[in-house]
């Protein structure tokens, strides 16, 4: 007789094989990968078929979203390039620096007045654990070519920098809410933010600085096979989160700081060297959303209140929209343009993983009720971005086309570096670097 473990390994490679015999009938249309995998953890999961059972707090759970996130972390990071965000102070760091902290703040203010039993910090940690944006779940919006350059480049570089700023506040709300948590450890709140970020940079910093290092002395030396350029990325990235971790810092911050570091010392975007890294992340992805749906989001539609679908839908409308209407003040940006840069923040991997480090860190009273509001809003956002992606980048890019090219609006139409999406490395591995080639 199989294991349930051995169960869910089978469960979890059909949906793999499933999704990818369909994979090229997918693209152009409404349904996306992340919607598969969520509804097939939905339909085998222990409140339908039971074909998965496991504990929403167990190791297997967290080591894996927490592995996910590393990678996703440290190829975000390294896939923008700082001096180019730093020249073009528009949308991306409107977004934020304005959106990002009013989300938050938005959000726990409507946590508060719909949760009555919620202290003021258990709300503030549901806003930080919602405010990170996860592009991937609507990939047609950055990639559409007819969409405005910089109005995908700010959802772009939004989406591969939130998360890693939300990392330290989570942690400090955390520390405040529950001075018993796992994540204080004992530590007052200052020390604990010192550590977990001092110790985080200084890892990830060390990991950036060592495989960049590696590729361009060893590389110019011709002593790196080809096959294996992928690889030092891949193990940087666990090189920065291990030894943050390892020192009581935060695994995360490091993973991102570390992908920042590598983008810096190589001098360019590590597209075809953060190959592995970016595969391995996307399916670690993958079978997060298969156990989100299993074991996380099946048991919440159980749970349901007007509070929770309430908070869900605000969440994804108007606690996103106010805020980044806010941010974009005095831009001259189109209404359509407001309307395209506020509903599109789709809640997903960063959120899931936050989640989980909330059940297993701390031990606050609302916690369940906390999560419960996290897990029905990503399975919305899910859902309500993934069939909406394609069709609203349509209709986005069809209203700005409709202006002539000499009259179409200038906030729009400004030049912008463009930062690669998730997922879209292209062409072959590198092969034996040349001298002088890095």
């Amino acid at each position: 007789m199989m294991s349930r473990m051995e169960w869910a390994l089978v469960m979890v490679s059909l949906a793999f094989l499933g999704v990818a015999a369909v994979s090229q009938r997918l693209v152009g249309t409404p349904i996306t990968p992340a919607m598969l995998f969520v509804g097939f953890g939905l339909l085998v999961g222990p409140k339908a078929l039971d074909g998965i059972d496991l504990s929403s707090t167990d190791s297997v759970v967290r080591i894996l979203a927490e592995a996910t996130l590393a990678l996703v972390l440290f190829s975000d990071a390294s896939r923008v390039d700082l001096s180019h965000l730093r020249r073009a102070v528009g949308v991306p760091l409107r977004l934020l620096a304005v959106g990002l902290p009013l989300t938050i703040l938005l959000g726990a203010v409507a946590a508060a007045v719909l949760f009555g039993r919620l202290t003021v910090w258990e709300a503030v940690i549901l806003g930080i654990v919602l405010a990170p944006t996860d592009a991937a779940l609507g990939q047609a919006v950055v990639t559409e070519p007819r969409v405005p350059e910089r109005i995908r480049q700010g959802l772009n570089v939004e989406s591969g920098l939130n998360d890693g700023i939300c990392v330290p506040l989570l942690f400090a709300a955390v520390a405040i809410a529950d001075l018993e948590s796992d994540i204080s450890g004992g530590r007052s709140t200052a020390r604990l933010l010192f550590e977990e970020i001092g110790y985080g940079v200084a890892g990830g910093a060390i990991a950036g600085v060592a495989i960049a290092v590696i590729i361009r002395a060893a590389g110019t030396r011709g002593l790196i096979a080809g096959q294996w350029y992928p690889v030092i990325p891949a193990a940087g990235a666990g090189l920065a989160y291990g030894t943050a971790s390892a020192l009581d810092g935060s695994g995360f911050i490091a993973a991102f700081v570390a992908g920042v570091v590598f983008r810096l010392g190589l001098g360019r975007d590590p597209e075809q060297l953060n190959r592995l890294t970016e595969e391995v992340g996307d399916v670690l992805s993958g079978v997060t959303f298969i156990l989100f749906g299993a074991v996380l989001l099946g048991p919440t539609l159980t749970a349901l209140s007007w509070q929770l679908i309430l908070y869900a839908v605000l969440s994804l409308t108007l606690v996103r929209m106010i805020p980044v209407a806010i941010a974009m003040w005095g831009t001259h940006a189109g209404r359509p343009t407001l309307g395209f840069l506020g509903w599109f923040g789709p809640r997903g991997l960063a959120s899931i993983v936050f989640a989980v480090i909330v059940v297993e860190e701390s031990r606050l009273p609302e916690e369940h009720l906390i999560v419960l509001a996290v897990y029905l809003t990503v399975g919305l956002s899910v859902l309500a971005h993934g069939l909406t992606a394609g069709p609203l980048a349509a209709r986005y890019a069809t209203w700005y086309e409709s202006h002539p090219r000499d009259r179409r609006p200038a906030m729009e139409s400004a030049a912008t570096e463009m930062t690669r999406p998730r997922g879209h490395a292209t062409g072959a591995l590198p092969g034996p670097a040349r001298p002088g080639s890095f």
